[in-house]
């Protein structure tokens, strides 16, 4: 499993859009057999600052998340 983040330094909003007063953010996830899954997921708040805040701390849990299921399809610890 691999994530499909872009950071685009021009844009503090990117992935994230505004949905009936409420952010949502939107990334993709890459499967093994060349599959991928677009996922959207609610940030719960009508807040722009706190939606930034909280996009940033889902993909650092992402990619944290993403670093320790390779190491261990690689057979690294557990």
């Amino acid at each position: 499993m691999s994530l499909a983040i872009r950071i685009d330094s021009a844009n503090p909003n990117h992935h994230l859009w505004l949905n009936n007063g409420t952010w949502w953010c939107h990334y993709t996830v890459h499967l093994p057999q060349n599959r991928a899954q677009r996922v959207r997921r609610t940030l719960s708040t009508g807040s722009r600052d706190e939606a930034r805040r909280r996009r940033d701390d889902l993909f650092a849990r992402l990619s944290a998340g993403s670093a320790i299921a390779l190491e261990q399809l690689q057979g690294g610890a557990a």
